[in-house]
């Protein structure tokens, strides 16, 4: 149920109430001003609040690993010597509040949601924005908000049917949000010619939630261009898709930063002798496709959905995921240098209803090669397990009893590139099983 369906009743039965005893007090000759003045704040409350909802969702669930103490990129590494636990993945609570201008447009929306675990509380979205209604085409975002970029990393995780966004995802941006402002080409008149489209520009911060604030004073530039669903088919047959871009970097506060290079048949790294200079920064730019394809059918529908993004990432030598800090030395001198990797990715859905929209079949593959400039067993010492290029399958089933309620038994398999390097000469035991429920409101 919706919220604002079972406050508004409610309180306007209050209200009313309340106005129902300075009535009765006229007609008794006793009339309370405290009682007028209480009915009169209420009433403005309650116009006030009436554009304010409040939604969000819990997902408790159960895992077993293959392996205990193994790594794992839903909902983060097991404990040493633990091979199951319960745990509360995500526990959502947001609130919208949307002002309108008296021929009824919306001209402000203003979002704030929270994440509650066992792990404890974080802030996850805490923007506005502002519409122009002169033109009804544009309109502004501000605050800490999801990057535009691509579609898995936008897509809800209410609505998401795997469990966790793929392992590219969540190491080129984790949280998926940051800090920034956007621009938004977006038509909402129903006849505008450019109704089909739509274009984000941002600047942000750069290292998201895994930095408490902007560590080198340089800001990136995200960019996504989308088409809307059109409709292929007098069937109902629809695709969506976009085009995407990421012009960022890191500041150099140190000479040591690595790129790959020596021989063919013996790939490694190799010290960049390039004296720093102020304001020089180490690439972080990716570019990404993605697609969306849906065929209706009698009950629910069969849809397709695959990404790819590729482009350079520059993190530290034992991981690829966007650092939280910078190496600088002048700070830590010892601090770990910084590792520039061409990677690429993608990730490819068949989603299926069975027969009722109750009831669906998962199935994804995605992979994720973090350094394309190294494979197989030419990845020897000092190179390491973020050069290790992952494809994973999943298969999952989804039981949605109602709007409110659906269950989700999902199995993961991660497949790593047979290497030189110790633990990772052949696949590493690492499968997983996900039971969880969603409740949402």
């Amino acid at each position: 149920m919706n919220p604002k369906s079972f406050i508004k009743p409610v309180a306007i039965l209050f209200v009313s109430s309340l106005c129902l005893n300075p009535i009765l007090a006229q007609q008794t000759g006793n009339l309370s001003e405290s009682q007028i003045d209480t009915t009169r704040r209420l009433s403005g409350l309650l116009r006030k609040y009436e554009s304010l909802n409040i939604s969000g969702y819990i997902q408790p669930q159960f895992q077993v690993s293959q392996t205990a103490g193994q790594q794992s990129f839903n909902g983060g590494d097991f404990a040493p010597g633990v091979d199951s636990r319960f745990s509360v993945r995500r526990g959502r609570l947001r609130f919208d509040y949307a002002t309108y201008s008296p021929n009824g447009e919306q001209t402000l929306l203003f979002v704030f949601q929270f994440d509650g675990t066992e792990r404890g509380v974080q802030t996850r979205d805490f923007w506005g924005r502002y519409y122009e209604t002169k033109y009804d085409l544009f309109h502004i975002t501000a605050g800490l908000f999801a990057r535009p970029f691509g579609f898995e990393i936008n897509y809800s995780s209410a609505d998401r049917e795997s469990p966790e966004r793929g392992r590219m995802s969540q190491l080129l941006m984790r949280t998926e949000r940051d800090l920034g402002a956007m621009l938004t080409l977006e038509a909402r008149r129903k006849n505008h010619p450019l109704r089909w489209l739509k274009l984000d520009l941002g600047l942000f911060n750069g290292p998201g939630l895994t930095s408490l604030s902007d560590y080198d004073g340089h800001k990136d530039v995200i960019a996504r261009f989308s088409v809307k669903p059109q409709r292929l088919t007098n069937a109902g047959i629809t695709i969506t898709g976009s085009v995407s871009g990421y012009w960022g970097g890191i500041g150099r506060f140190t000479n040591e930063l690595y790129r790959m290079g020596g021989p063919a048949d013996v790939p490694r790294f190799v010290r960049d002798s390039t004296v720093v200079s102020t304001g020089q920064l180490a690439p972080r730019r990716y570019t990404g496709v993605d697609v969306q394809l849906r065929i209706p059918n009698r009950k629910g529908f069969t849809e397709f959905r695959a990404e790819y993004i590729t482009g350079w990432q520059t993190a530290n030598a034992n991981s690829s995921e966007t650092p939280g800090t910078i190496p600088n030395p002048l700070s830590t001198p010892n601090a770990a240098p910084l590792y520039t990797r061409r990677f690429d990715g993608a990730y490819f859905y068949f989603l299926q209803h069975l027969g009722s929209t109750n009831h669906q079949l998962v199935l994804k593959y995605d992979w994720y090669d973090p350094n394309k400039q190294v494979a197989g067993k030419q990845l020897a010492a000092p190179l390491t397990w973020a050069d290790i290029r992952y494809d994973t399958f999943g298969i999952g089933y989804i039981y949605a009893v109602n709007s409110n309620l659906k269950t989700v038994l999902w199995y993961e398999i991660p497949v790593n590139e047979a290497t030189s390097l110790n633990s990772y000469q052949t696949d590493t035991p690492d499968n997983l099983l996900t039971i969880r429920t969603q409740y949402r409101f």
